[in-house]
């Protein structure tokens, strides 16, 4: 059984090599925007969790045979915001000033389509508590990640300098990464693509 993620994300690209997954990775291509506009207003876990549908049922009709694997992130302020991809460093710099000092949830969802429909789906949710963040350290901060992260939800490669940015994290460090990787793991084994 072959696995394709529907991403070109770089952390789920590492992720999957890292614990030695065999994958090919194909972008789902899908307008995240238009789609949220459509889905209208629901949960956040929800909204994560039919994002990667998404984009699994759509690189799954490419793919009827494989395991095609969709994954989706949101970061969720306390009073239910959700900061999406920032546009600008501009952007990034008020999303970052929006959460500091502050906690906010980092919602990962992942979805395997197989044959054009969803055949498992997991959600899981990080808490992170952002320090204090002044405005010379959002700078200085900037200076080295932007546009690195230009393509991250909240801001923040967890794995580099980012990890700068908090006080404290409860929650698994693959929801934080973008995907919650032992559930996978854990279909993958059932599905034999992975050794049990």
């Amino acid at each position: 059984m072959t696995l394709v993620l529907a991403s070109q994300s770089a952390s789920r690209m590492a992720m999957l090599t890292a614990a030695g997954v065999p994958f090919h990775a194909e972008p789902a291509m899908v307008d995240e925007d238009a789609a949220k506009a459509a889905l209208g207003a629901i949960a956040p876990r929800d909204l994560a969790d039919a994002l990667a549908e998404m984009k699994a049922l759509k690189v799954s009709q490419r793919h009827p045979q494989a395991l095609v694997l969709g994954s989706d992130s949101l970061a969720v302020l306390e009073d239910g915001t959700i900061l999406s991809k920032p546009e600008s460093r501009e952007d990034a710099a008020r999303h970052l000033a929006m959460m500091s000092g502050k906690r906010h949830d980092l919602v990962s969802a992942a979805v395997i389509a197989e044959g054009g429909r969803p055949v498992w789906r997991h959600v899981d949710r990080a808490r992170m508590m952002v320090r204090p963040l002044s405005e010379a350290f959002i700078d200085t901060y900037l200076d080295a990640e932007w546009p690195a992260i230009s393509g991250c939800v909240g801001c923040y490669r967890i794995e580099g300098p980012g990890a700068q940015l908090f006080s404290r994290i409860e929650g698994s460090q693959f929801t934080v990464l973008g995907m919650p990787l032992l559930p996978v793991l854990s279909y993958l084994r059932e599905r034999s693509v992975l050794p049990a």
